[in-house]
C-alpha cells in the first residue's frame, strides 16, 4: 500500500492501529496560543491537550501555534500543508507506537503577518500564552540573574516597540493592546527547562516592559499570572530517518513528525485566573509548589544530560544510548547524581529518588529514541549555568563534593574548541558561539579565560575550589585525553 499524505481528509484512510483525533477539530476554539512550536512542545504539551480533547466538554481549549524566527518558516509550511496535523511516534524496546495529533488548529508565522500574531494574542478568547523558547530565550544575565537589557534582541525591541521580532516584544505589544482595550492580561506559562520558570519569566518580562512602559509594567505586576511548571519528555530532533520511519512503518507521509520516549511528566502550578484546561484529567499534576519537582528534574536529568553529552562527543559517540553503553560515562552519570546532586535535594512528595534515578539511567539508555548528543549539547551557555552551576554553588556552601560537576564544566570547555581527539567536528550551536570558541582556542588547556566570563559564572569566577577543580579537569582532558581523564575522575 502506498503511503498516505497526512491531511484531515485522509485520516479515515490510515490503518486502524494508528490513533487519530476522535473529536471535531472544526469545533475547537483556540484558547491557548503557543509560541515556539518545536519538537518538545509537539511531543509534550500538545499530546496532553490532544488527550483532553478526546474527553467531552473541552473544545474551548484548542491551540494556535506561533513561529517568530526565520527558521520557523519550515514548520509553517509543514503544519499548513497538513492541516495542523502531525505524527508522534513513541519508541521503546517494546516497539514503536504512532498517533496523529490534531489539537493545533492554526499556525501563524510572524514574519509573514506580524499584525495577525498581535491581534491573536490580544483577542479576548486568548486566555493562556504558553512558551517553549529555549533556556536562552528569557534574556537572563547568567552571572547576575538579572535582565540582560544589552542583548541585541532587546536593544532592537526598545528602539522599535511597534515592530517586534522576539517573544518578549510580541508579548509586550499584545499586552499593551489588551490594556488599552480594557481586557485582562492572558496567563503566561513557560514550559522551558528553567528552575522557577514562571518566576523567571515574570521577572524578566516585567523588567523589559518597564523599560518601554512603566504603567504597563505596573498593570502586569498587579494582574498577570506566571505559573511555574516542570516538563519532562526526551525528544530528539526530527531527522529524515524519522520521516522514513513514519512513511515505511506506518504508511504516513509526514513532513515533520516527532519521535519521543514513552515517559512524560508535567507538574503545573495552579494559578490561572482566566481559566485553564483540566490537565489533571489526562495525567498532569496540578500543585501549589512546583519547585521541589523542578529542582529534582533539572539537577538530576538535565545536569546529567550535560555530563554525558560533551564527554560523549569527545569519545566519538553520536547518540545518548551509545554514550550510556560506555562504562565510564555510565559511572560518571550515576556518581554525579548519587554523590554530588542527591545530597542537595529535599524530599519530593510522591517521588522515590532512588527509583527516579534508576528510571533516568534507563531512559538515557533507550536505544530506540536515538537522542542526539549534539541536540543535548546546544546552548551550553544557557544550560550549564541553569542545570550544573546551581548545584556547584550549593555544594560549596555546604562543604559538599563538586569533582564531577567541575568535570562536566571542563568537558564543555573542551568541546568548545570544536574538534574531538580524532579531529572530527563537534558542532557548536550557541548564541555566543563565536566568543566562546575564540576563548576556548585562546586558552586551550588553561581554563582561566572561559572562567572569567562573569555573565555565565558570576561569583564562581572568584571561587578557588571551583576554578581549581575545573582547571585541573580541563588540563587532564588536554594532557591525558578524554578517556584517561574520564577514568581518572570516576576511579
Amino acid at each position: 500500500m502506498d503511503a498516505i499524505a497526512l491531511k484531515q481528509a485522509n485520516l479515515a484512510q490510515l490503518p486502524d492501529t494508528i490513533a487519530v483525533p476522535a473529536y471535531a477539530r472544526e469545533s475547537l476554539v483556540p484558547g491557548i496560543v503557543h509560541i515556539g512550536v518545536g519538537g518538545f512542545y509537539r511531543a509534550h504539551q500538545a499530546v496532553y491537550l490532544d488527550d483532553l480533547l478526546a474527553l467531552p466538554g473541552n473544545a474551548e481549549w484548542g491551540y494556535c501555534g506561533v513561529g517568530l524566527l526565520a527558521h520557523d518558516a519550515a514548520m509553517r509550511d509543514a503544519m499548513r500543508s497538513q492541516d495542523g496535523l502531525y505524527t508522534v511516534v513513541e519508541r521503546s524496546a517494546a516497539g514503536d507506537f504512532a498517533r496523529v495529533i490534531g489539537c493545533v488548529g492554526d499556525y501563524l508565522y510572524a514574519p509573514d503577518d506580524p499584525q495577525a500574531v498581535l491581534e491573536k494574542l490580544a483577542d479576548p478568547g486568548t486566555r493562556i500564552v504558553s512558551l517553549t523558547i529555549t533556556e536562552g530565550g528569557y534574556y537572563v544575565n547568567q552571572g547576575t540573574g538579572e535582565f540582560d537589557a544589552q542583548h541585541p534582541d532587546i536593544v532592537h525591541e526598545l528602539a522599535h516597540p511597534d515592530a517586534p521580532r522576539c517573544s518578549f516584544g510580541y508579548l509586550a505589544a499584545a499586552l499593551a493592546l489588551r490594556h488599552q482595550r480594557g481586557l485582562p492580561p492572558f496567563t503566561i506559562m513557560s514550559c522551558d527547562n528553567l528552575q522557577n520558570n514562571g518566576d523567571v519569566t515574570r521577572k524578566m518580562l516585567l523588567a523589559f516592559v518597564a523599560l518601554r512602559d512603566l504603567e504597563l509594567a505596573r498593570w502586569l505586576a498587579a494582574h498577570c499570572s506566571f505559573p511555574n511548571s516542570m516538563v519532562d519528555r526526551i525528544t530528539p530532533a526530527t531527522t529524515d530517518e524519522h520521516r522514513a520511519l513514519v512513511r515505511d512503518t506506518f504508511g504516513i507521509v509526514d513532513a515533520w513528525p516527532v519521535v519521543c520516549e514513552p515517559f512524560r511528566q508535567w507538574v503545573i502550578e495552579d494559578e490561572f485566573p482566566q481559566g485553564r484546561p483540566a490537565w489533571e484529567k489526562v495525567g498532569a499534576q496540578m500543585t501549589h509548589d512546583v519547585l521541589p519537582y523542578e529542582k529534582m528534574k533539572l539537577r538530576l536529568l538535565n545536569a546529567s544530560h550535560q555530563a554525558l553529552c560533551y564527554i560523549g562527543m569527545q569519545l566519538g559517540y553520536t547518540y545518548a544510548h551509545e554514550a550510556m553503553s560506555d562504562a565510564g560515562i555510565r559511572a560518571l552519570v550515576r556518581r554525579l547524581m548519587d554523590d554530588e546532586v542527591t545530597p542537595l535535594l529535599d524530599e519530593v512528595e510522591g517521588i522515590d529518588l532512588a527509583s527516579y534515578k534508576d528510571t533516568l539511567i534507563e531512559r538515557f539508555s533507550n536505544p530506540a529514541v536515538r537522542d542526539q548528543l549534539a541536540r543535548i549539547g546546544t546552548e551550553g551557555s544557557a544550560r550549564i549555568p541553569k542545570f550544573v552551576l546551581p548545584s556547584v554553588r550549593e555544594a560549596l556552601a555546604q562543604g559538599g563534593a563538586i569533582k564531577l560537576l567541575a568535570f562536566t564544566v571542563a568537558c564543555w570547555f573542551r568541546y568548545l574548541e570544536g574538534h574531538d581527539e580524532q579531529g572530527r567536528d563537534m558542532p557548536l550551536n550557541d548564541p555566543y558561539a563565536a566568543r566562546l570558541r575564540a576563548l576556548a582556542l585562546q586558552g586551550g588547556a588553561d581554563a582561566t579565560a572561559l572562567l572569567s566570563l562573569r555573565e555565565l559564572f558570576g561569583d564562581l569566577s572568584d571561587a578557588p575550589a571551583f576554578t581549581q577543580a575545573v582547571g585541573e579537569a580541563l588540563a587532564s582532558l588536554y594532557g591525558l585525553g578524554a578517556r584517561a581523564a574520564l577514568e581518572q575522575r570516576v576511579a
